[in-house]
């Protein structure tokens, strides 16, 4: 390290698609900061250990598995920043912590590896542990077997070359990361399969107090990437869903007007509720709340 310059130490999960994630940015702070040194602090998290213990995410807890012990490192001082996939993080973060920035996100769609699903034979199985995806699947194609899947990108690709599953479901932004989009049968249309609130952004998450990081971070950001995926995520925390709960939100930009969607399936009815709600950009977080309250409504209204 020269004389004068700052350390920042970047804690990332140790996942290939996380360490992509976390050199991304390193290199970004780099180039806008020569005066820094950067360094990767890989952190083993809870996910991390119940996936190689065999455990589906949601035996392993809820929203937060892949991000608990990363913040608890941040909050002792031990990393400067963490880097997160944004839908890893629960909607509400710890005391103490903040979203720093938001750099421009990648694409939000879901995508299917294996067999186009409207190609696929019935009894066809398919994988994915996401309720939202299953919730989706099953109403476009109900004669389809949905079966959990496990594992790191490889690891699942690897089920379906081996004939564990006919088909996979896995988000776009995780494989264009990874330099796998040639892998891709088929992208969903996500006014249909509404994507998780937060899908394709990272989240660079800081200590709240910390002024000095924030300065270093800041310009990270991407104003429509962190508009949009605030807003998906004011609406999951409105809704108090966690990270097993069947809900998409995705919210999306037309010059000053923002537009969300959200889905939801209720246990109640057996079937999915959607809203499509509009308002100006600077009300992303009250925009997403209000989406949240439309479902909500719409739920209560059903239900009677």
């Amino acid at each position: 390290m020269s004389i004068g310059s700052r350390e920042v130490v970047i804690g990332s999960r140790g996942s290939a698609l996380a360490l992509v994630q976390a050199r991304s940015i390193a290199e970004s702070l780099e180039k806008r900061r020569p005066d820094l040194s950067v360094r990767i602090e890989t952190i083993v998290t809870g996910g991390d250990r119940s996936q190689k213990m065999g455990a589906s995410l949601s035996e392993a807890g809820e929203k937060g598995v892949f991000a608990r012990e990363i913040e608890t490192t941040l909050l002792s001082g031990d990393i400067d920043i963490a880097v997160h996939s944004m839908k890893d993080l629960p909607a509400a973060l710890p005391d103490g912590l903040a979203i720093g920035a938001v750099p421009v996100r990648e694409d939000n769609r879901d995508t299917v590896i294996g067999v186009p699903l409207a190609d696929l034979p019935s009894g066809a199985k398919v994988g994915t542990s996401s309720s939202r995806r299953a919730a989706l699947i099953a109403q476009m194609r109900p004669d389809l077997r949905i079966m959990p899947i496990r594992g790191n990108v490889d690891t699942r690709i690897s089920k379906l070359r081996n004939g564990e599953y006919d088909s996979i479901i896995l988000a776009a932004a995780g494989l264009s990361r990874l330099g796998r989009l040639d892998e891709i049968a088929e992208y969903l249309d996500p006014h249909f399969f509404t994507p998780d609130p937060g899908q394709g952004a990272l989240a660079i998450e800081i200590r709240a107090k910390d002024a000095d990081t924030m300065n270093i971070i800041r310009d990270l950001s991407d104003r429509d990437s962190e508009t949009t995926a605030l807003c998906e995520r004011a609406c999951l925390a409105a809704l108090g869903a966690g990270c097993s709960a069947p809900v998409g939100v995705w919210a999306s930009l037309e010059e000053s007007i923002l537009r969300v969607r959200a889905m939801m399936y209720s246990s109640a009815r057996k079937e999915i509720l959607r809203i499509e709600e509009i308002d100006c950009r600077e009300n992303h977080e009250h925009l997403g709340v209000f989406a949240a309250n439309q479902l909500r409504r719409l739920e209560n209204s059903t239900s009677t």
